[in-house]
């Protein structure tokens, strides 16, 4: 079957660049080359211009969505001239390099880090001005905004990789076998992991040897109540304090009570649990979306994923998200001569890297809304999250993207007691507590 995403942005890119980068009658007055004086201003914008762009480019993964989105700026832009600079897979040395030599590419795929050390040294351009020029606030995914800002408010990059989610994935025949429904409510999800628990079937697997799985597992819940979950803890923005994280340890703890997850659960690593499940031992198992294509593979047919319900009515906050990503994509060289056009180049390629990776591989996982279909078969659960994605109305984290590590060790160590049936929920909140002083 084939998907497409409603969501219109047809003439939207034409528009931008034309009122961006088009030659007009007479030179602009207000052009970014003119009132940065660092060169003079070509007799017409569309004279040919050559912009180095430093991105990758070592493998079909990003060879063919880059080789996209150059043909497709030849037809939008076609006095752009795109110089190909392959990124070092160097942990972003080359890159500082360039910085520490005043040789930085005009346009360069950045990651978090990166983007943080070139706030620092001045080197990377900030975008506010030209998100509604280039159309990316229109773009962007809502649950996919915390990408595109930077936490101290600006705009660095152009994001063509979405957030990742964390999904509850469900064996719809052994529910079907045992008369349960895809859980809607807290009390159905209660009255499945009882039923599967009295049938010596395992209600929910879980690799609680890694420490982010069961920090997902809280943050499910605690995103239901506060939105933010565990990255506005991190990043101070929430109180631990709030009612909604001690609301989410209470529902975590009646799950373990109820028997929900298998005895040494903390001591079992991913393909344990993920066979438990793959031998339909276990009815559910929780994971991230990358979990679809294993999924797929291993129970064709048989699974399907839901979102994780709190209350009777969904909860008030039914499309906030676990899961998560940190601000990347391409960005723009503060040194660049015309940052006007860089960053409308910048813009039209991460968007088309995003196309392609959604037409051509079936990627859902981008950061923006793409109105083209499928161009590949792709199964019911990767149809499912491409119609859910733009229901999606905030992410968190994964803990790996927590930047307190003191915080960090606490919420996978702790939450690892609490799914082990170690620890109350009041002493969950008092350690988190700590941690965050």
């Amino acid at each position: 079957m084939k998907k497409k995403m409603i969501l219109p942005m047809t003439a939207m890119l034409t528009g931008m660049i034309l009122a961006g980068c088009q030659a007009e009658e007479k030179p602009r007055e207000d052009s970014a080359v003119r009132e940065e004086g660092s060169m003079e201003e070509p007799e017409a914008e569309n004279d040919p211009v050559t912009l180095r762009i430093y991105g990758q480019y070592s493998d079909a993964d990003t060879r063919e969505p880059m080789d996209y989105a150059i043909e497709e700026l030849k037809k939008e832009m076609p006095w752009v001239t795109l110089e190909m600079d392959i990124e070092a897979q160097d942990n972003g040395e080359k890159l500082k390099t360039y910085a520490a030599t005043g040789d930085m590419p005009d346009i360069f795929n950045s990651n978090y880090d990166q983007i943080n050390t070139f706030i620092k040294s001045g080197d990377i351009a900030v975008l506010n001005d030209y998100l509604e020029e280039t159309g990316y606030l229109e773009l962007i995914q809502e649950s996919n905004k915390d990408l595109l800002y930077h936490p101290d408010g600006n705009a660095y990059a152009f994001p063509f990789a979405g957030n990742e989610f964390v999904l509850m994935y469900y064996n719809k025949e052994l529910f079907e076998q045992y008369g349960l429904r895809e859980p809607e409510t807290f009390d159905d999800l209660l009255t499945a992991v009882r039923t599967f628990n009295e049938a010596g079937i395992t209600p929910i697997s879980i690799f609680a040897q890694e420490g982010w799985v069961t920090a997902a597992m809280y943050d499910e819940i605690a995103t239901k109540y506060i939105p933010e979950g565990i990255k506005g803890l991190d990043l101070g923005t929430t109180d631990i304090a709030e009612e909604g994280y001690l609301k989410a340890a209470v529902k975590l703890k009646e799950l373990v009570d109820a028997g929900a997850f298998a005895k040494g659960a903390a001591g079992m690593n991913y393909d344990q649990a993920a066979s438990l499940f793959y031998e339909e031992k276990a009815a559910m198992f929780i994971s991230g979306q990358w979990f679809i294509s294993d999924a797929d593979s291993n129970l064709p047919d048989k699974v399907d994923w839901f979102y994780f319900p709190v209350t009777d009515d969904g909860g008030e906050y039914h499309f906030a998200m676990s899961g998560g990503g940190n601000p990347g994509g391409y960005a723009v060289s503060a040194s660049t001569p015309d940052k006007r056009l860089a960053a409308n180049v910048a813009a039209f390629v991460s968007r088309k890297i995003a196309e392609y990776k959604y037409v051509e591989r079936a990627n859902t996982v981008v950061a923006i809304k793409v109105d083209r279909d499928f161009n590949t078969e792709v199964t019911p659960m990767i149809e499912k999250l491409s119609q859910e994605i733009p229901n999606f109305t905030s992410t968190s984290a994964f803990s790996w993207g927590i930047g307190n590590a003191k915080f960090k060790a606490v919420l996978e160590e702790q939450t690892q007691a609490m799914i082990a049936g170690n620890l109350e929920p009041e002493e969950l909140i008092d350690l988190l507590k700590a941690s965050l002083q």
